[in-house]
């Protein structure tokens, strides 16, 4: 994750009800882009999360890629996770999420296959 909020994500920093404030530069906090809800941080030491969210409808991939470059260099590599379906966990309806495990490289498949 980036060390430290770009110019574009700090227009979007928010307070967030019931989570507050985060200070200015931070990479975790709750942000708002046009339709998206974002909110950054709370994981532990082994990982970056962040979750994107609308209103009345899931995010686009287009709309995740955008997060996805506003949090992470362009180097990184970051998850979505399709858990078993016994381990779901919906506390909020049109909600994704992006994982990396900090201080390691995802392996990926064959670059042909992606």
């Amino acid at each position: 994750m980036r060390d430290r909020a770009t110019a574009e994500l700090e227009e979007c920093r928010r307070v967030h009800p019931t989570l507050g404030e985060s200070p200015e530069g931070a990479t975790w906090g709750y942000f708002e882009l046009g339709p998206l809800r974002i909110i950054s941080g709370g994981s532990d030491e082994r990982w970056e999360h962040v979750s994107v969210s609308c209103h009345d409808r899931t995010p686009s991939w287009e709309e995740m890629s955008l997060v996805k470059a506003l949090f992470w260099s362009d180097d990184e590599t970051v998850l979505q996770f399709h858990p078993k379906r016994s381990e779901y966990v919906n506390q909020m309806p049109h909600c994704l999420h992006l994982w990396k495990q900090r201080k390691k490289n995802h392996v990926l498949p064959p670059g042909e296959l992606i």
